[in-house]
């Protein structure tokens, strides 16, 4: 066992001194700069009691006031104060608070929509120099933990998995990942409403999307817009419904809802009952994409063009990262020659495009389990735009980032929009076992092309560059202050 004096020894190299943590504090500097400061948020209501123990042992080995449980303390407020502390100290000389700006890294334990809120949060205020993020999995699906290598199980809570935690963090390299915006707009109907509806409850549950100000200038007359940010995925279709009901079970019944393992099996069941199983075997389903929305891609920037869905297509995946419902790769890796044929490029984390693909229902999902198992991959874009008129359906489910919500469909001749773009990136923590890959890195462990032929293959207006412009520099990720974390994943 290691001694007192060793074990300090290494903690301090993550030690963030009271008098940069809290207003006010007396100057107390410690004899060294870390060389790895963090500051840790954890959702203590995620992974059952997971998250609680998580929170107490991290509090045990380093400074309480570093370690911030999201339950109590929203992290845009705890990001502001300390930024505004450190700008402060470094105006007046405090070396130390540079070179805390400089090196600080950010643990934020959870479920995707967890870490997907805190990378909402670091992209609104626009931080000097945004700190890197490590993700502990803490959800159920855990795709943002997976594609950076950080693994999809539950971590252990005791000392020494928290000490070997901080240990990868202070060795993880930086990368950089796409942002992605997304806009939803729709003319307010004559009878009902095309809000969407989270489980349960409206969507404040949905911390991506909030309502345009009516009285912000892009809330244009008669119409609702909503906007938000994602960094894994947006989903529409037949995933979303499962994972809508998912939610909505869980909301309902959270004590049946405690271990990733059941969870998982959960969601698989779900997925059998929620008429996905088989729909589209034999003819394609009532409820199709190419039904109910017609998509348009942007290859080159300014230039629309429609994007041909087939008719069996049940859900359509925009894709960012090589993990999709608890790590598996939609995209694959694909046959080089059919692959440039195409047109299309490797699928790189920060190259500005998104890969499309399509499934036609949970029997085709499976195809995932097999060795270069895909979806159909539809796609690469620059942007994507869905476009709903009054048809077949009369809602449709989607999901961003794990977080999904029911959308109603016009009811009269109006037409809902949902456009998804390009918007700057956000610095991630990576280990060895990274799955994501950077263009600028060509060994980054994700091969390009699958040299095996088996595979098989089906201009923004100013108001829109000026909603894209707000988008990180308002309070898109600020959650109301009664807004209960356990319904985050």
């Amino acid at each position: 066992m290691m001694g007192d004096s060793m074990l300090n020894h290494i903690l301090s190299a993550y030690y963030i001194p009271n008098y940069i943590l809290v207003p006010e504090s007396e100057a107390k500097k410690p004899p060294c700069v870390p060389s790895c400061p963090v500051l840790v948020f954890i959702n203590s209501k995620s992974g059952g009691q997971l998250g609680g123990n998580l929170l107490s042992t991290y509090r045990s080995v380093l400074n309480t006031n570093q370690v911030f449980d999201l339950g109590e303390t929203k992290p845009d407020k705890v990001l502001h104060q300390i930024y505004a502390t450190l700008g402060s100290l470094k105006q007046r000389g405090d070396g130390f608070a540079s070179a805390i700006e400089s090196s600080l890294r950010i643990i934020v334990a959870g479920g995707d929509g967890t870490a997907g809120w805190l990378l909402g949060v670091i992209s609104d205020l626009k931080l000097p120099h945004p700190p890197p993020v490590a993700t502990v999995p803490l959800g159920t699906g855990n795709n943002l933990p997976f594609s950076f290598g950080w693994g999809k199980k539950n971590p252990g809570t005791d000392r020494q998995s928290v000490f070997s935690f901080l240990e990868q963090v202070k060795n993880a390299t930086e990368m950089k990942i796409d942002s992605w915006h997304i806009i939803m707009r729709m003319r307010a109907p004559k009878e009902g409403s095309c809000d969407p509806i989270g489980p349960l409850e409206l969507p404040h549950s949905l911390h991506a999307f909030h309502r345009i100000s009516q009285t912000d200038k892009l809330g244009m007359d008669g119409y609702h817009s909503f906007r938000g940010g994602f960094w894994n995925y947006f989903s529409m279709g037949m995933d979303a419904q499962v994972s809508y009901a998912f939610h909505s079970e869980r909301k309902l019944h959270p004590e049946k809802f405690r271990n990733q393992l059941i969870n998982q099996g959960t969601y698989i069941k779900l997925g059998c009952t929620q008429g996905w199983m088989f729909g589209s075997l034999f003819r394609p389903s009532p409820t199709n994409i190419a039904q109910i929305a017609k998509v348009k891609v942007m290859r080159k920037q300014g230039q629309w063009e429609d994007l041909k869905i087939p008719r069996s297509i049940g859900s359509i995946v925009c894709l960012n990262l090589p993990s999709f419902s608890g790590g598996f790769n939609p995209w694959g890796t694909p046959y080089r020659k059919k692959f440039l044929d195409r047109g299309l490029t490797p699928p790189f984390v920060d190259d500005g495009l998104i890969e499309i693909v399509g499934f036609r229902n949970v029997l085709h999902g499976l195809v995932l389990l097999a060795p270069n198992g895909h979806g159909t991959r539809l796609a690469q874009a620059n942007a994507v735009r869905f476009e709903f008129k009054k048809g077949a359906a009369n809602h449709t489910f989607m999901r961003i980032d794990g977080e999904p919500w029911k959308q109603p469909l016009p009811a009269d001749d109006e037409t809902v929009v949902v456009e998804i773009s390009h918007f700057g990136q956000v610095c991630m923590l990576a280990t060895p076992l990274c799955r994501s890959r950077s263009m600028h890195d060509p060994s980054s462990p994700t091969a390009c092309y699958n040299e095996d032929n088996n595979s098989s293959d089906e201009g923004d207006s100013p108001d829109d560059l000026e909603e894209k412009r707000k988008f990180g520099a308002a309070d898109s990720f600020k959650f109301p202050d009664e807004f209960d974390i356990s319904y985050l994943s």
